[in-house]
């Protein structure tokens, strides 16, 4: 009977087969382990750790009470001041030069020299902010602009990311992503190169 079944089945390709004989095995999961939350690290001072962890990797923090400071600071930066498209979806620090509203293809903003968004909590442990996708109108804009800059409150720093997940919950169709640092790369000599194939420099505001 098992012989006949297969001869009268349609031919298909090797991966096909292999593919539907996987999927016809139930492969019993372990489960993920159990974590004893006293044994997680907590930091007394999240602000200073996340900081310190941010500058280790390369990039820059500046504590801020209000969103005109971080204009302020921006403009001592050369970078920022002489910049010409800029994306922003923080207006109330810095309005942008770019419409996203208006840009149709992504590829369009490979030319951006800014792009400051909104970070929803930080990681004291790594120096990571989690950015919701939901308030980027294109994805790319924090990856492909020479320079980022990060808005995020300083109430908002958890100490690891098992708390980070935590707060993100059950994950959701669509997209996000932590960002620590600048871009880097290094080769086998362990020469470190930033803005390989990011950002350039990485600032980052924390609020109140």
């Amino acid at each position: 009977m098992i012989a006949e079944a297969f001869e009268n089945r349609e031919p298909q390709g090797s991966k096909q087969l292999i593919l539907d004989r996987l999927r016809g095995r139930a492969v019993p999961s372990d489960g993920l382990p159990e974590v004893d939350p006293g044994r997680l690290i907590k930091f007394d001072d999240r602000i200073r750790q996340f900081q310190e962890t941010l500058e280790f990797v390369g990039g820059e923090s500046h504590l801020v009470e209000s969103p005109e400071q971080v204009r302020e600071i921006l403009e001592r930066i050369d970078a920022f001041s002489s910049a010409d498209r800029i994306a922003s979806t923080y207006p109330e620090a810095v309005e942008p030069t770019v419409d996203l509203a208006k840009v149709s293809d992504p590829h369009l903003l490979s030319s951006l020299d800014w792009t400051i968004a909104r970070g929803e909590f930080a990681v004291a442990e790594n120096g990571a902010i989690w950015i919701d996708g939901a308030t980027l109108p294109h994805r790319v804009m924090i990856f492909i602009a020479q320079y980022l800059a990060i808005v995020v409150s300083r109430s908002q720093i958890v100490d690891h990311m098992h708390d980070a997940y935590a707060r993100i919950g059950t994950p959701r169709p669509g997209f996000g992503v932590f960002v620590s640092g600048p871009s880097k790369t290094a080769d086998i000599e362990q020469s470190l190169v930033l803005g390989a194939h990011g950002c350039r420099k990485l600032q980052v505001f924390l609020t109140p």
